[in-house]
Parts: C-alpha cells; structure tokens; sequence
C-alpha cells in the first residue's frame, strides 16, 4: 500500500485508490513489512523521559556515565512510542485498523542510546477471521525494532483488529 503524506503529515488520499487499500485480507501470515528507520538525539531522550520516564539514566547525563547502562538511554516508553509511530505510518491501515487489546512479551534487550538509528519490522505471525463479528479479523504480529548495529532493541507481539475488505465474503 502507498499513503502519499502531505507536508503538515495528513493524509493524501489523491493517490490512493480502492485497489490500493489494505484490509485484514491483504495481511498473511509470514509475510514482514519494513516499516521504516528513524533516529534518536539525546534532547528527545531527555525531554521524554523528564516529562514521562524521569530516572537518573534517562535525564542526566552525567549520573547516567556513573550508573548501570555507563551513559544516557532512552526510556523503553520513549522506544515504544517511536516505534507505534512507524507502525501506523507505515503499517497498520488508516482505511481498516479498529483498534488493539494489547501487546504482549514487550521487550527491551539492549537499550537505545543517542545517535542510534533504528529500522523497525512487523511480521504477521497470525491471521484469522472473528467468528463473533464476521466484518473483521483478528492478527497477531511481532514487531521488532533493531539499532544500526544489527542489535534488538525492542520486540513485542501485538493483537490488532482490522475490518475485512467490504467486498469479501471469505
């Protein structure tokens, strides 16, 4: 699917065309959708973490050198935040996403530090019509972010549910 943004980051829907919609149809299980990389600076690490994550490692500098990480990272929230962004520019379909129960097994193995670029990925390891309300499908998907260095930085499986394509009877 192609979503065209316009400079203000609303959607532009002049070229999206009914073939170009995704639905809960077009997800299968096994297929991985790069969703894109972004980069983190230490000023929004700071400004985050001070308004919702305020630990010593994630606001001061200078206490985060003496402390566990030997330097200053991102709170796992701050991860998470980013890498929900990439997924719904990038993956989840304005046209058919209903909504989340949740995540499950959210995971930060290694920590985001400043400067690190991340590339963020999700993979539909489940996919199944809902029996109670046949207009929609339920999908499991593993979402997994990783630093320039190859390392995970986050992982987590998500439950989403997404409206079927109008036109499908299956």
């Amino acid at each position: 699917m192609i979503l065209a943004w316009n400079s203000g980051r609303d959607w532009d829907t002049s070229v999206v065309t009914d073939y170009g919609l995704r639905y809960f149809d077009d997800y299968l299980p096994g297929a991985t959708y790069d969703c894109g990389i972004f980069s983190v600076n230490e000023e929004e690490i700071v400004s985050f973490a001070e308004q919702f994550d305020p630990q010593p490692f994630h606001v001061d500098p200078e206490a985060a050198a003496r402390g566990p990480f030997g330097g200053l990272i991102a709170s796992g929230w701050h991860t998470a935040a980013l890498v929900m962004r990439q997924l719904v520019d990038n993956y989840l379909p304005a046209e058919a996403s209903l909504g989340s129960p949740g995540l499950d097994e959210m995971r930060w193995p290694d920590p985001v530090r400043p400067g690190d670029t991340l590339r963020v990925r999700a993979t539909v390891v489940e996919a199944r019509r809902s029996l109670s309300k046949p207009d929609r499908g339920i999908m499991k998907t593993v979402i997994e972010a990783v630093n320039q260095d190859g390392r995970t930085v986050m992982r987590a499986t998500a439950t989403n549910f997404l409206r079927v394509r109008p036109d499908s009877d299956s």
